[in-house]
């Protein structure tokens, strides 16, 4: 069956709201962590991580960096109106460079309480080092799915990442029912976050410690770094019947060349993913470079991987391993004299999708009818649903400050040894 036709209603559970983490645990690496290898579930805690992998495999970490999104404006009749900055309303070669824009910016938003918005400006004050802050807020574009804001501020000295933060507040997600607080700053980022851009964690590395990171080196086993920013999409609830109908958000990946050298080393070894969002960054890679051996004249913007190509025949057919894929993609780069790969993916992994270099991942407890349950069903196949069950029925808890499982591709990778 083409992914396609897939029913969402298939990919149902009852997830009970006291299933759901409102708060993290005390201590990241105390989450309890559910094993589903060699077709057997077992449970363990994070900290333990390293004794469930095997020997010199190699590990895939998300390292982008969550930015506080979320700007409330009170107008002076109390009542409030939130801008939630998706991504930046112009293009984009690094985030890194939108970020430090001075005096004003642009950015795609998603808009609470739009239709008390009569004015043309919304304001707020803060101080950053002891400077008054005056932000300004401009409605300039609706568009299909949100709006389009300009943000200016006086004195426009400062960064819009300097902005952000002290004028912003941590986008929790929608289902954890309640304000950020100080402490979210820290624990809804993972220890290793460097690059900013998402407006939502990558959830699986949060129970990462530097113990852990240790453990993993004792055994070998090696660790290698993506960006990916996570956008709101991912939250992006499926309401059609059949897949075929709902859009998956895109996401920007960067990926240097060194990093697919890594990956190509490992090969091997075997290659597992801390995240939903680090399986599709990997995965995406291998199809980029599947596009340059079909098509060595494409520009780097041609890479995107659209919502359904690599399931079109010209791809799925393919007999490319994974080495001859990366591995043309780091020859069409080197053509092109660069280091880094910056682009969009909206590949979507659903049951009949074939991982061509994952073999396994570890990850949280997703919502039901969800694209990141598909990708969960993709890789622990019919199973999933007995995964889920068990979780439910022996006090896991559930989504972005829940605890986890580890699953290996068993169909891919074979029985494993540790």
């Amino acid at each position: 069956m083409h992914p396609k036709d897939l029913s969402i209603n298939k990919f149902d559970y009852s997830l009970p709201e006291e299933k759901i983490a409102i708060y993290p645990l005390e201590k990241r690496d105390e989450s309890k962590l559910l094993i589903f290898k060699n077709e057997k579930i077992t449970e363990d805690i994070y900290k333990n991580i390293a004794a469930h992998l095997p020997k010199k495999s190699f590990l895939v970490f998300n390292d982008t960096r969550v930015i506080k999104a979320r700007i409330l404006f009170q107008k002076i009749t109390g009542s409030v109106i939130e801008i939630f900055c998706l991504e930046p309303h112009e293009k984009i070669n690094d985030y890194a460079v939108i970020l430090q824009k001075k005096n004003s910016v642009r950015w795609k938003c998603m808009i609470g309480g739009a239709g008390k918005w009569k004015q043309k400006y919304l304001e707020k004050k803060f101080t950053i080092n002891n400077d008054e802050v005056t932000l300004k807020a401009e409605l300039v574009e609706k568009l299909s799915d949100a709006y389009v804001a300009e943000l200016s501020w006086n004195p426009g000295e400062y960064s819009f990442a300097e902005i952000i933060e002290h004028a912003g507040k941590m986008p929790l997600p929608p289902y954890i029912k309640r304000e950020a607080g100080e402490s979210d700053a820290e624990r809804y980022q993972t220890i290793y976050s460097k690059y900013e851009g998402s407006v939502a964690a990558p959830t699986a590395g949060l129970h990462f410690t530097e113990k852990i990171f240790s453990s993993l080196k004792e055994k070998n086993i090696d660790t290698g770094f993506v960006t990916l920013h996570v956008g709101a999409g991912t939250f992006k609830p499926v309401k059609s019947e059949r897949m075929e109908g709902h859009e998956m958000h895109a996401e920007w990946i960067d990926v240097s060349t060194d990093f697919i050298e890594q990956l190509i080393q490992n090969i091997s070894n075997g290659i597992f993913c801390v995240g939903t969002t680090s399986v599709r960054t990997i995965e995406s890679l291998y199809w980029m470079g599947v596009k340059t051996m079909l098509n060595s004249n494409k520009t780097i913007e041609e890479l995107e991987i659209k919502q359904w190509e690599v399931y079109e025949e010209a791809y799925a057919n393919n007999a490319f391993s994974a080495e001859e894929a990366l591995q043309a993609l780091l020859n069409f780069l080197s053509q092109k004299k660069t280091k880094r790969l910056f682009i969009q993916t909206q590949i979507i992994i659903a049951p009949g999708y074939q991982f061509k270099i994952a073999k396994g991942m570890i990850t949280n407890f997703h919502q039901p009818k969800s694209t990141l349950l598909l990708l969960i069903a993709a890789m622990a196949g019919k199973r999933w649903k007995e995964i889920y069950d068990y979780a439910l029925n022996h006090e896991f808890r559930f989504l972005s400050y829940g605890d986890g499982c580890l699953i290996m591709n068993d169909q891919n990778f074979g029985s494993v040894s540790v």
